[in-house]
């Protein structure tokens, strides 16, 4: 039986014009960027192009753009540094970011280093700018705030330019994890009011391990990780050459194929409400699906029934993968934090369904025939 891959907010398939881009390097075009003679330079001016080519496509300077292992590293970074560089002894943040923030502004809380805050939620898991507005305002100590783009669980997404323009108002530091949204939607850096955002390339059809952190020209920060001089004395470590070159090649092609590919994947995520509608009784969808949304992800509840209960378990016998919320959290019982805080219903089970170019709607017909059996 052929495989079914709904989890593209996980992870996505690399795309074979990526894999041909990073081939040279992982073969003839080996050289150590930091090192002096031809076969360094060679690497070094490709590190530099694929530089070029990202700040390019975001709309920001090159010198804005560093290469990290990953999205995780990009916030812990983007995070840290507020606190520590840049005077911020307050954080504001939402109980439904990624663990790649809430891990970070907790740890920085419990050692002491800043006050912490969680902004409200609406009922459809939006964030409440008033609320936001309320703490910045309150705040008798310099704020970062840190909230996400959009959301790997639900899909919401954040009014990026309102918050932005707000922490303005309020001189804060304003770090988004924009891991869902980068090669998924065009930026422009140049005018949009934030400090810090994240990329990371394998959820783009990039290789895993390799992502980036936009660093604003006007804020100046300390490397978070020490040793060589690499990324302009900002980020030790012998770089990732062939991850870099594929994010930089994976970001030209989501660029390109944005208008075409994200009218395309909208359809399968909205033809795939109307048939759970349609054939399974009691189904509802968390967030703000048709609303400020990702067009890649649909989070799904379904009634809980014995049968239910082992949904992801079922769909994974029957070669289709889906997960239960975020995939970092996918071997922890304790369910997803994100479901929890909008949609506490001890009654429903949670599916998320992410989906890409690559999927169809014949696809969506053989899951819904296998869901009407499930539960």
């Amino acid at each position: 039986m052929e495989r079914i891959y709904f989890d593209n907010a996980a992870t996505t398939a690399l795309d074979a014009q990526v894999l041909e881009a990073m081939m040279p390097y992982f073969t003839t075009h080996f050289g150590n960027p930091s090192s002096i003679y031809s076969y360094g330079r060679e690497s070094r001016l490709a590190v530099e192009n694929a530089r070029k080519s990202v700040a390019k496509l975001l709309n920001a300077h090159p010198a804005e753009i560093f290469f990290t292992s990953g999205g995780t590293e990009s916030s812990n970074t983007a995070i840290t540094a507020a606190v520590r560089d840049l005077g911020c002894r307050h954080i504001i943040s939402s109980v439904i970011e990624h663990h790649a923030t809430t891990h970070t502004v907790e740890y920085l809380y419990h050692n002491g280093e800043a006050a912490l805050s969680y902004v409200k939620l609406l009922p459809n898991g939006h964030v409440d700018l008033e609320d936001l507005e309320r703490l910045l305002a309150e705040s008798e100590e310099k704020c970062l705030v840190t909230l996400m783009h959009a959301n790997n669980e639900i899909g919401n997404m954040l009014d990026i330019h309102a918050v932005g323009e707000l922490c303005k108002l309020y001189n804060a530091i304003f770090h988004s994890d924009t891991v869902q949204t980068v090669g998924h939607f065009p930026f422009d850096l140049r005018n949009t009011p934030v400090h810090f955002i994240t990329g990371a390339g394998h959820k783009f059809h990039g290789p895993k391990g390799v992502g980036m952190l936009y660093i604003n020209e006007n804020v100046k920060i300390k490397p978070f990780v020490h040793g060589g001089s690499q990324e302009r004395n900002m980020r030790a470590g012998t770089e990732n050459l062939y991850g870099i070159i594929g994010f930089a090649k994976a970001l030209e092609l989501a660029s390109a194929g944005y208008e075409e590919d994200s009218s395309y994947i909208k359809s399968l995520k909205v033809y795939m409400m109307e048939q759970l509608k349609k054939n399974i009784r009691g189904v509802s969808f968390n967030g703000d699906p048709l609303g400020r949304s990702l067009y890649t992800v649909l989070s799904v509840s379904f009634p809980k029934t014995e049968k239910s209960e082992m949904i992801l378990f079922n769909l994974d016998i029957n070669h289709i993968c889906a997960s239960g919320g975020s995939a970092c959290t996918s071997g922890a019982d304790q369910g997803s934090h994100v479901i929890r805080a909008i949609n506490n219903n001890p009654n429903q089970v949670t599916v998320r369904f992410s989906f890409c170019k690559h999927n169809t709607k014949a696809e969506i017909d053989s899951v819904v025939e296998k869901l009407k059996e499930l539960i």
